[in-house]
C-alpha cells in the first residue's frame, strides 16, 4: 500500500512530459474513491471542473507555455472557501444549497499555479470545532482509526491527504484548525501569518483570527502551496502590503546557529499525554543534534490564550453569522412576518455548536457585560502579543506539543463543550497574536496514532518555520501508512 506520489513529484513529471496532468488526476479520482466512503472526508466532489482544469494544464505543456510551480497537481479545498459555481455550504444546512459567483483568491491562485481542484472538504459546520463532528453532512473519520476523529475543524482537508488520496489541501485556522488535524492525523499543517494570505473568498468565522493555509504530506509541499498561495490582495483589506519571502528557498537551510525555546507551557501542561510529551522531548534533541541551541522558555501567558479566544471568536461569529438572515442567499423558512422567517430560519439552519457559539458572543458583546468580557479579553489577548514579543527576544522559534493527545473517539467530547474546546489550548495563542505556526508529525504515540510536534515563529518568519520543521521531518521516526490508505497506479516517484 503506498501513499499519494508528492506535489512536488508530481508537478515536475507533468512539466517533464512523463506524465500528463489528465492521468494524474483520474488516478487522484480512483484514490478518492478508495477512502471516501470509510473517512467521508468531502462535501462535494468536482470530477468534471477538475478534467476541465487538467486539461488545460495539458494543452499548456502541448504548446509548450510557462506552466505554474504546482502543474497538475490534484488539491482539496476547504469548503468554506468559495468555488464559483460549486456549493460552498460551510458544512451547514443554512448554506447548502449556495453557489458562489467567484473564486475566493487562495482557490484563484492556486489554479493559477496549475493545480487541480478535485472537491470541497467536509468541516466543522462554519469552522467552529475540533473534530469534524459537527458538520451537517456527518462526521470525518481519522484514517489511522476510523472510530477516532481526524481533529478540525478542517478534519476533511487533513484526512483526506493522510490516506493518501490528494496530496495538498486548503484548510483554514482560527484556533487551531489547520494544525491541530494535521497532528491527529499524521501530515504536516502550516498556519500563516496572519494577513499573509488573502481572506477573500473565505466565509468569515472571526475576522481577525482566520487565516487560509496548507495541509501536506511534506513540508517542502507545504512551503510550495504557500509559495503559490501567498501575497498581497487589494481585495482584502487585511491583507499584508509586503508579503511572506518565499519557503521553498528554506527547506535546506538547517537551524544551525538558531535559538529555539522549548516552551514549559506547551510540553509539561496538565492534561498532556506523556507519549506526546516524549515525542515532543525527542524533536527538541533532533533540532539540538542539528545545531539549534534548544534551551527551556516560560510563556506563562500562554494559559490565558483559551479563555480570551472563547470570548473574541464567539463575539465575531455572532456578527458575521448575522448576514444569514433567510433573504439574501441560503435557506429560507417561511414565517408569519421577518421576525418569525428569521428565527425558524435560524432555528433549521444552524447546527447545536454554532447556535452556541453565536449565544456566547451575543452575550459578550451585549450592554452592560461588553467591557467585562470582550474587552476584557482584547486586553489579555494585547498580553499574550507582548509576551510572545519578549520570549522572541531569547529565541528564534518556540517548540511544543500541538496538541495535548493523539486522536480521541468519535463522540467522546461531543457533549462536554469545554473538553473540546481544551483540544486546542496550545494553538489558540498564536492565532492571538497572529503569528504562523507549523506541526510537523514526529512519530506515534503507544498506540501507534500520530503526534505533531508545533513550531512557532514571529509575524513573517515562515522561511525559518520551514527549515526547522525539514530538520525535524528528516530526524522523524517514520510513520507507518494508515490502515485506510489510498493506493496509486501512476508511475511518478514518490
Amino acid at each position: 500500500m503506498s501513499l499519494a506520489p508528492t506535489a512536488s513529484a508530481i508537478a515536475a513529471a507533468v512539466r517533464s512530459g512523463e506524465v500528463r496532468a489528465s492521468e494524474v488526476l483520474e488516478a487522484c479520482l480512483e484514490a478518492v474513491e478508495q477512502v471516501e466512503g470509510q473517512l467521508g472526508c468531502f462535501v462535494t466532489l468536482t470530477p468534471e471542473l477538475a478534467r476541465a482544469q487538467a486539461e488545460a494544464v495539458d494543452a499548456q505543456v502541448a504548446a509548450g507555455a510557462p506552466l505554474g510551480p504546482l502543474a497538475g497537481v490534484p488539491v482539496a479545498v476547504k469548503d468554506n472557501l468559495c468555488t464559483a459555481g460549486v456549493p460552498t455550504t460551510c458544512s451547514s444546512r443554512i448554506l447548502a444549497s449556495w453557489r458562489p459567483p467567484y473564486d475566493a483568491t487562495a482557490v484563484a491562485r492556486l489554479v493559477a499555479a496549475g493545480a487541480v481542484v478535485v472537491g470541497k472538504t467536509n468541516l466543522d459546520e462554519f469552522a467552529m470545532g475540533s473534530s469534524t463532528e459537527t458538520s451537517a453532512f456527518g462526521p470525518t473519520r481519522n484514517p489511522y482509526d476510523p472510530s477516532r476523529v481526524p481533529g478540525g475543524s478542517s478534519g476533511g482537508s487533513a484526512a483526506v491527504v493522510a490516506a493518501g488520496a490528494v496530496p495538498l489541501a486548503l484548510g483554514t485556522d482560527t484556533g487551531g484548525s489547520i494544525r491541530q488535524p494535521a497532528a491527529l492525523c499524521g501530515v504536516v499543517g502550516l498556519k500563516p501569518t496572519y494577513g499573509a494570505v488573502s481572506r477573500y473568498g473565505l466565509i468569515a468565522f472571526a475576522s481577525s483570527l482566520d487565516q487560509v493555509g496548507p495541509l501536506a504530506q511534506t513540508v517542502g509541499d507545504a512551503a510550495a502551496l504557500l509559495d503559490a498561495i501567498a501575497g498581497h490582495d487589494p481585495m482584502d483589506s487585511t491583507s499584508l502590503p509586503e508579503g511572506v519571502l518565499p519557503c521553498h528557498r528554506a527547506l535546506d537551510r538547517g537551524v544551525a546557529g538558531l535559538r529555539i525555546g522549548l516552551v514549559r507551557e506547551l510540553v509539561e501542561a496538565e492534561g498532556i499525554e506523556p507519549g506526546v510529551r516524549r515525542r515532543v522531548e525527542d524533536a527538541a534533541e533532533a533540532l539540538a543534534a542539528a545545531g539549534a541551541a534548544v534551551e527551556p522558555i516560560s510563556v506563562p501567558e500562554l494559559a490565558l490564550g483559551l479563555p480570551a479566544y472563547y470570548l473574541i471568536a464567539p463575539a465575531e461569529a455572532s456578527s458575521n453569522l448575522a448576514r444569514y438572515d433567510g433573504v439574501r442567499y441560503g435557506l429560507r423558512v417561511d414565517g408569519a412576518d421577518v421576525e418569525e422567517m428569521q428565527a425558524r430560519t435560524r432555528a433549521a439552519g444552524f447546527g447545536p455548536e454554532v447556535k452556541r457559539r453565536i449565544l456566547l458572543g451575543t452575550y459578550a458583546l451585549s450592554a452592560g457585560y461588553y467591557d467585562a468580557y470582550y474587552a476584557q479579553a482584547q486586553r489579555v489577548r494585547t498580553l499574550i502579543v507582548r509576551a510572545f514579543e519578549r520570549a522572541y527576544e531569547q529565541a528564534d522559534l518556540l517548540l511544543g506539543a500541538t496538541t495535548p493527545t493523539t486522536a480521541f473517539p468519535l463522540g467522546a467530547k461531543v457533549e462536554d463543550p469545554l473538553a473540546m474546546y481544551l483540544s486546542d489550548v496550545f494553538t489558540i495563542p498564536t492565532n492571538l497574536a497572529g503569528h504562523p505556526a507549523l506541526s510537523v508529525p514526529f512519530g506515534t504515540d503507544e498506540a501507534g496514532l500520530p503526534v505533531g510536534v508545533q513550531l512557532l515563529a514571529p509575524a513573517l518568519a515562515e522561511p525559518s518555520l520551514v527549515a526547522a520543521g525539514a530538520v525535524l521531518e528528516r530526524a522523524a521516526p517514520a510513520l507507518p501508512p494508515p490502515p485506510v490508505a489510498a493506493s496509486w497506479r501512476l508511475g511518478v516517484p514518490r
